[in-house]
């Protein structure tokens, strides 16, 4: 019963706000229900809850509770009629605690049921059959605050190291900013080597080390404070680019950064550095989008294959991760074509970047996004297709710009610094 409708068309998933450290035990009656409760239970989205699977329905949770504390929610189905149901709710309600959400899983569409329930305390019903990600959202509504900006993350990791995917996220970021009119953030998580601050020519004396270090403290203020204006859509959290001390990251070292983003920013770009540790793969399996950047030759197609079979073993709820092919075309050097890189990874490249190592090398040399350079480049256009595509604004166009944008752009960037 799960949907894997996004992962099959390779289109975004819908935004669904991650559930909050929560205890969840169900209650089922058919194998379906199972299936999706055991599916929700290892999404990306309920990482922080805990949950346990029961068959026996309403009847089972009256004799599990009668003697033991209830969780903060109890999904319950039922194939009983609707006074046996009533009648079932209201003896378990005599064992619940205060606070004790509860979720109906019937197989009548019945809007009379429905208030009734409501009536009586149910915080939903929900109509058989399920899918997993609807399943998933109708949760997070129980606990989501209404005025909560509800951002998306990108994750931008290389295939392997020196295929520029820095680079990548860092235009892409300012694609997005510039071309949606979104707020984005950029968030260097390259802690000894980042590259964000030289690309946008900026020197922030604070990033993101200060809140991974002190993650009790990270709030919307302390990361409104270590932010960097870049100009007025865009702002980065640069890494500090030092190696004076070691970064033995934890597991959950960006959970809170990332969580306050996620409440505060409408887009944010993951700068991921290329490698694996417990870090790197929660930080690309809890993104909305992953974006794996690889070069043409045979150690990126490995690793890019690598990469996506992982990834969609651990987002099975979720579009396939896109795959960029930077740096084709450079001359002498044998490479994979396109079309066989797309075949041997049996997915379509999102887009494909050719080698301009005069226009990159200018734009890095001058602390600028390949935009300013040459607004009218095909790379540029590749660059804002892929944004609108991550973003799910695959409908909009990009307004033609003015003559005086870049120069716009260029004063809003020295303003801000």
């Amino acid at each position: 019963m799960t949907s894997d409708a996004g992962a099959a068309s390779g289109g975004t998933a819908p935004q669904i706000a991650p559930l909050p450290r929560v205890s969840v035990q169900a209650f089922c009656e058919t194998q379906d229900c199972v299936a999706v409760m055991n599916a929700a239970a290892v999404d990306r989205r309920m990482d922080k809850t805990h949950v346990k699977v029961h068959m026996g329905g309403v009847a089972a949770a009256i004799e599990a509770f009668r003697g033991a504390p209830t969780p903060n929610l109890i999904v319950l189905e039922t194939l009983g009629d609707r006074r046996q149901l009533i009648g079932q709710l209201e003896s378990l309600a005599e064992f619940c605690d205060s606070g004790t959400k509860v979720v109906v899983i019937g197989h009548e569409n019945d809007i009379a049921l429905y208030r009734d329930l409501i009536a009586r305390g149910v915080s939903d019903y929900v109509v058989a059959p399920l899918d997993t990600l609807g399943f998933i959202a109708r949760l997070s509504e129980l606990y989501s605050v209404a005025a909560e900006t509800l951002g998306r993350i990108i994750a931008v990791v290389g295939a392997k190291g020196g295929v520029g995917a820095s680079c990548i996220a860092h235009n892409l970021g300012w694609s997005i900013a510039r071309g949606l009119q979104m707020q984005t953030v950029i968030a260097d998580l390259d802690l000894p080597f980042g590259t964000a601050g030289l690309d946008f020519n900026q020197d922030p004396p604070q990033g993101v080390a200060e809140a991974v270090f002190a993650p009790d403290r990270v709030d919307a203020n302390l990361v409104d404070r270590l932010l960097s204006k870049c100009s007025d859509q865009l702002s980065l959290l640069a890494a500090p680019a030092t190696i004076e001390r070691l970064y033995d990251l934890p597991e959950s070292a960006f959970d809170a950064i990332i969580d306050v983003l996620r409440s505060t920013s409408p887009c944010t770009v993951l700068d991921v550095p290329h490698q694996w540790s417990a870090w790197t793969k929660r930080v690309l399996v809890g993104a909305d989008q992953v974006a794996i950047v690889a070069a043409p030759d045979l150690a990126s197609l490995r690793n890019t294959k690598t990469l996506l079979d992982a990834l969609r073993q651990a987002r099975r709820n979720d579009a396939a991760p896109r795959v960029i092919l930077n740096t084709v075309g450079v001359q002498r050097r044998p490479e994979i074509s396109p079309a066989d890189f797309a075949k041997a990874i049996e997915i379509d490249l999102a887009t494909v970047i050719p080698f301009e190592p005069k226009l990159f090398g200018s734009a890095a040399n001058n602390g600028q996004m390949i935009a300013e350079v040459e607004p009218g480049s095909k790379i540029v256009e590749s660059f804002d297709s892929l944004g609108r595509e991550l973003m799910g604004r695959t409908g909009l166009r990009k307004a033609k710009a003015s003559l005086l944008a870049p120069l716009i752009e260029r004063f809003s960037r020295k303003r801000a610094g």
